[in-house]
C-alpha cells in the first residue's frame, strides 16, 4: 500500500465503507505505535491525525531515545528499566533514525550529582537499562573530563560521568513507524480532524465524525474500538465523550535553541546542571554542524497547537550555557533557530512541572472510549502494547476472536532493513558507491542513506527517473528526490511538512530552507495543481514557520 498525499480522499472513502476493528485518533509517536502493533496482530486498523504526523509533541522533543537518568533520581526504577531496554530495541529496528551518543555528565562541588552517587547511579542505570558492554559508563577525573570538552567551566569541577544515550530524529522515527504500519494495511490520513464522536443507542462509542481539513469534506468512520491517542488534546476528546473525570492533563512547555557549531564549538554532548540553582538539568548536543540546547519546563495553559519560545525561555537557556561554558559568551543573536513543544503530563497535585511523573496511563470511559495519556517518546512501543492488549482482550470477550501477543520488538521499521545496527555502517558504504555511480557526490549519497536507511533504494529510483524535472525546476536532483519521496511515500502535503518534519532542515539548516523554499514550493504547486490562493497560503505558512523559529513570541 502506498502512502501518498494524492490518495488521502481515497483512503478516507475506504474507511467510511467498512467497520474497522480499531480506529486511532492521533498521529504522533503513540498513535503510530498503536497502529503498527494492532496491524501486526491482525486488527483492521485506521488512523486520523488533525495536523501532520508528529506535528505536535512528537517532533518537538529533545530528540533523545534516552534511558531517563533523571528518573532514577526520582526513584522511578521501573520506568528507567523499561525505557532503557526500549531504546536498544528502537536502535536495532531503526538504526537509520537512532544512533548512540556518548554523554558527559560533569560533576561539580555542590552540584546535583556527587561523584559517588553519580558512579552508583550510572552503574544502576547500566544494569537496569541492560546497557551493552562496550557502552557501559566510565568515571573520569577532572583532567579527563576537560579533555572531553575543554569549554566546560573549570571552577569547582571534580570529574565526570561518561555514558551512552541514543539520539534520534523524533519526527522521522514517527514517520517510519507510521509507514511500517501502512505497509501492513493500516489506513492512515493526516489533516483529518475527529470533530465529534458517534454513539449507538446504548451510549457506546461506535465511530467519529471526521473532517478533512484540506477539503472541508466530512466522513463518518465506524470502528469496534476507538483509541484516543491525541497527546495534548486527549482531554478535549474526553470532554466530548463526557468522561473527563478524576485525573486530567497538565501541559508543560519545553523549548530548545539551535546555535552554529562554529560559534559554540562543543566536542561532546553534555548533560549539565543549571548554575542558577533551580535544580534543572540541561542537554547540549552537537548535531550536523550545529549545537542544540534544551530544555525548559514551565506550566503551559495556551493553545497547544503552536507553542512558542519566549525571550524569557531563550535567555534562561543562554544564561545556562554561559554559566557552564563561560568562554563562549553567547547572546540572543547567536540563536539560529528554535522549537517549542508541549508535554502532556498527568496532573499531580502540588508538584512542580519538573517533578510530575512521565509515566503513561490508560483511561477507560463508560462509553468504551480508550484514552492513553502521558508517557515518553522512548516508551512508545510499550505504551502501544498496553493499549492493544486492552483492545484485543475486549474484542476477545465480545466476539471470541483470539489475537496474538505483541511482536513489535522484532519488527524492523520502514527503512530499517539494513542488516541490524552492527551492519549499518557497511550498508552505508555500499549504498554510497551506488549513489556516486549514479552521479551523486559522496556527501549527497551519504546524507540520503543515513536519513532513509533501506528506503534509499526508492530514492535512487526517483533520481534516475526525474533528472529532467530537476533541471526544469532548478533544484539539485538529490533535493528533488526527497520532495517527491516525501509526497508519494510519506504523505507530505505542505512545504512545512517537508522542510520541518520530513527533513528537519527548518531546525538545523534554516539557511538551506531559505535557499530552496521557492523552487520547492513551485514544484509542489505544480505537482498538487494548487490554485494561486493555495500556493500563497502555503508560502505564508512556511514564512511564518521560519520567522517563529527565530523570533520569540513576545
Amino acid at each position: 500500500m502506498t502512502f501518498s498525499s494524492m490518495r488521502r480522499t481515497e483512503i478516507l472513502d475506504n474507511m467510511t465503507n467498512e467497520t474497522l476493528d480499531l480506529l486511532v485518533i492521533g498521529g504522533g509517536i503513540t498513535g503510530a505505535g498503536i497502529a503498527l502493533d494492532a496491524s501486526v496482530r491482525g486488527l483492521n486498523t485506521g488512523l486520523v491525525e488533525m495536523q501532520d504526523y508528529a506535528a505536535g509533541t512528537s517532533s518537538r522533543s529533545t530528540k533523545l531515545v534516552h534511558g531517563g537518568l533523571r528518573y532514577l533520581k526520582q526513584f522511578e526504577v521501573k520506568l528507567v528499566a523499561e525505557v532503557g531496554k526500549e531504546r536498544a530495541i528502537v536502535y536495532e529496528n531503526a538504526p537509520h533514525v537512532t544512533q548512540p551518543e556518548w554523554m558527559l555528565l560533569p560533576i561539580y562541588q555542590g552540584g546535583t550529582f556527587g561523584k559517588f552517587t553519580t558512579s552508583i547511579g550510572l552503574a544502576v542505570y547500566d544494569f537496569l537499562a541492560k546497557v551493552r558492554k562496550h557502552e557501559r559508563r566510565t568515571m573520569l577525573n577532572r583532567e579527563e573530563t576537560l579533555k572531553k570538552d575543554p569549554l566546560l567551566k573549570k571552577e569547582g569541577l571534580k570529574g565526570g560521568g561518561y555514558y551512552v544515550e541514543y539520539r534520534t530524529d523524533d519526527a522521522r522515527l514517527t514517520i517510519e513507524v507510521m509507514k511500517e504500519a501502512v505497509s501492513r494495511g493500516v489506513k492512515a490520513v493526516n489533516y483529518t480532524k475527529a470533530e465529534d464522536l458517534l454513539y449507538d443507542d446504548h451510549g457506546k462509542v461506535t465511530g467519529i465524525k471526521a473532517v478533512d481539513q484540506l477539503t472541508g469534506e466530512s466522513y463518518d468512520i465506524y470502528a469496534k474500538k476507538i483509541v484516543n491517542a491525541a497527546g495534548p488534546w486527549v482531554d478535549t476528546l474526553r470532554e466530548i465523550d463526557h468522561s473527563k473525570k478524576g485525573k486530567y492533563l497538565h501541559l508543560t512547555k519545553g523549548i530548545h535553541i539551535v546555535i552554529d557549531g562554529k560559534r559554540f564549538p562543543m566536542k561532546q554532548a553534555v548533560y549539565f546542571d543549571t548554575t542558577n540553582g533551580d535544580g534543572r538539568m540541561i542537554f547540549a548536543i552537537p548535531r550536523e554542524g550545529k549545537v542544540y540546547v534544551g530544555t525548559t519546563d514551565t506550566t503551559y495553559t495556551s493553545d497547544p497547537i503552536n507553542p512558542r519560545m519566549t525571550s524569557e525561555d531563550r535567555d534562561y537557556l543562554i544564561e545556562a550555557i554561559n554559566g557552564m561554558f563561560p568562554s563562549v559568551k553567547l547572546t540572543a543573536e547567536d540563536v539560529e533557530s528554535s522549537w517549542a513543544g508541549v508535554r502532556p503530563l498527568i496532573h499531580e497535585e502540588g508538584k512542580s512541572p519538573s517533578e510530575i511523573s512521565r509515566k503513561d496511563e490508560v483511561f477507560l470511559s463508560d462509553s468504551g472510549l480508550i484514552t492513553i495519556a502521558g508517557g515518553k517518546l522512548t516508551g512508545y512501543r510499550k505504551m502501544a502494547e498496553r493499549v492493544v492488549d486492552i483492545v484485543s482482550e475486549q474484542l476477545h470477550q465480545e466476539e471470541g476472536q483470539q489475537y496474538p501477543k505483541c511482536a513489535t520488538d522484532s519488527i524492523k521499521l520502514s527503512g530499517g532493513n539494513v542488516g541490524g545496527s552492527d551492519s549499518f555502517n557497511a550498508y552505508i558504504e555500499d549504498k554510497i558507491k551506488t549513489g556516486t555511480a549514479m552521479g551523486l557526490s559522496h556527501e549527497q549519497a551519504e546524507q540520503l542513506v543515513k536519513k532513509y536507511g533501506s528506503n534509499v533504494e526508492q530514492l535512487f529510483e526517483i533520481i534516475e527517473k526525474e533528472k529532467d524535472h530537476a533541471l526544469k525546476y532548478n533544484i539539485p536532483i538529490n533535493i528533488l528526490a526527497t520532495v517527491i519521496y516525501g509526497i508519494e511515500n510519506e504523505m507530505a502535503v505542505t512545504p512545512v511538512d517537508f522542510f520541518l518534519r520530513r527533513t528537519g532542515a527548518l531546525l538545523f539548516h534554516i539557511d538551506w530552507v531559505r535557499q530552496w523554499k521557492e523552487p520547492v514550493i513551485e514544484f509542489m504547486a505544480n505537482y498538487f495543481k494548487w490554485t494561486t490562493e493555495e500556493q500563497r497560503k502555503y508560502t505564508e505558512e512556511l514564512d511564518q514557520a521560519l520567522d517563529q523559529a527565530v523570533h520569540p513570541a513576545d
